[in-house]
């Protein structure tokens, strides 16, 4: 059967001008590397890694933060990401459990819905 076999990157929308917004929250206080655009495409927005995960950040000329859909990140420790983001300004909302991991959500800082989740 031909269909999908992996998922490559998610990308989240920001408004123009948001890209230090973004690397602070995903480089400094989760982790995340800032890897190279390919030359042929927009130089706005950014690229970051992090655990085998990919994150685009495309800048949106009518952004509408997304408050339902999200990206949920595994992460190795939950609690420490937990204080480093509150101590930062950030809520981390705990939801309904979810068997065989710990999680909270968060709110980047143009208002996208992300999940963290550490496996129990």
């Amino acid at each position: 059967m031909t269909g999908i076999i992996g998922l490559d990157h998610v990308q989240l929308a920001i408004p123009a001008g948001g890209e230090e917004q973004m690397r602070a929250y995903f480089c400094d206080l989760l982790g995340m590397v800032e890897v190279p655009k390919p030359d042929n495409l927009s130089p706005s927005g950014l690229w970051l890694e992090g655990g085998g995960a990919k994150l685009h950040i495309g800048v949106d000329p009518d952004f509408v933060s997304a408050r339902k859909a999200h990206p949920a990140f595994l992460v190795d420790n939950l609690e420490v990401l937990r204080d480093r983001l509150t101590q930062a300004g950030y809520t981390a909302q705990d939801d309904k459990p979810v068997e065989g991991y710990v999680r909270f959500f968060t709110f980047d800082p143009f208002g996208n819905r992300i999940e963290l989740m550490q496996q129990a």
